[in-house]
């Protein structure tokens, strides 16, 4: 029986890849400390996460371990040998990296050199699928000519009509410092790739969303939106009118995208990993269509402020993903995206109540 290694395991991404393998009878290995709960609270903890693998995953093993833990993911991975890793674990939040600098680069950066170097010599022949982000290109998009619409902005420059590229450049730009702690962590998958030739990809997420998110203000677009809506919470838009645009892509579409890797991967790959432009949404259109599947209005105030190095506009360029891989493709639109968020939502909160 093949073993799959995630990180993150108990996290959006790193559940529903366990959840996908499991179905199809790989061994499931999770790395997963619950950190989010000490990053953001009793609102990011991801424990439940955990207990519903475990009760879904047939001899699912759940490994508590912090991935900055060098001599723990070294032995792990020596005794276990997975024949594939994906890593999905992080600090996710551009706000919160400013105030913890030291674990924001020690799990982001820190933490993906201990995996990698821990493949390289145990499991040199094994696919490493590492989750990187979109805002290793920084606040660069920010500088291509926009349309401002009526309730969003595009881009006006025809040459990115797809969305952005792989080849969009990654310097010379405010990142934040967790956008910089993912460069390092990015570039080096691809160094041990290139240099090394370990099977590695990075995939910089857009928007990546679900019903089972554990969505907090500083990350989880879609989910934390959906939650204030359905508690009657008051959302804060920073900047931007509310008119910035990200595009949303499931988790599941992921973890299809990461089969679709592991059965045929290639060595320091970059893909951009979003739901390209059919499934963009601004922040004031998502109200609008949060509010068309609750009945509840949205309450919101408006911040005169955006958050640092955050884009204007962004949506993935999905070609070159397209062309390496031609069975893979979006499954899950933008509307179907809510709908389950909602329910999700809803279920928690009647479970709660």
């Amino acid at each position: 029986m093949r073993k799959l290694l995630v990180t993150g395991s108990s996290g959006l991404i790193g559940s529903e890849v366990c959840l996908h393998f499991g179905k199809q009878a790989w061994k499931i290995h999770g790395i997963d400390n619950n950190q989010r709960s000490v990053f953001f609270g009793t609102q990011g903890d991801t424990r439940w996460n955990q207990w519903r693998l475990e009760s879904l995953i047939k001899g699912f093993v759940h490994h508590e371990i912090d991935i900055r833990d060098r001599i723990s993911i070294l032995e792990l991975i020596e005794s276990l040998k997975p024949d594939a890793i994906v890593h999905t674990a992080a600090q996710p939040s551009h706000d919160l990296a400013a105030k913890i600098p030291f674990d924001d680069f020690d799990t982001n950066a820190v933490g993906t050199l201990n995996l990698l170097e821990a493949t390289r010599q145990f499991v040199p022949d094994a696919p490493f699928v590492h989750m990187s982000t979109n805002k290793v290109y920084g606040d660069a998009p920010n500088e291509i000519p926009m349309l401002e619409l009526n309730k969003r902005w595009d881009y006006s420059d025809y040459t990115y009509k797809h969305g952005i590229p792989e080849s969009f450049r990654i310097d010379q730009s405010k990142h934040s410092l967790f956008g910089a702690s993912k460069v390092a962590a990015d570039v080096m998958v691809q160094e041990y790739g290139r240099y090394f030739g370990l099977k590695t990809c990075c995939l910089r997420g857009g928007c990546l969303t679900g019903p089972n998110h554990s969505g907090v203000e500083l990350h989880g677009f879609l989910s934390f939106l959906v939650k204030s809506n359905l508690e009657n919470r008051i959302y804060k838009v920073f900047g931007y009118k509310g008119k910035q645009v990200r595009d949303n892509i499931h988790s599941y579409d992921v973890a299809r995208f990461i089969e679709e890797f592991i059965q045929a991967p290639r060595s320091g790959e970059v893909y951009n990993l979003g739901g390209g432009k059919e499934n963009t949404c601004s922040i004031l259109e998502a109200f609008d269509i949060v509010t068309s599947l609750t009945g509840k209005k949205m309450r919101y105030e408006y911040v005169n402020k955006n958050r640092e190095g955050d884009h204007i506009c962004y949506y993935s360029d999905l070609r070159k993903m397209k062309q390496d891989y031609p069975n893979w493709s979006i499954t899950k639109p933008l509307q179907l995206i809510f709908s389950e968020i909602v329910g999700a939502w809803s279920d928690k909160l009647t479970y709660i109540a």
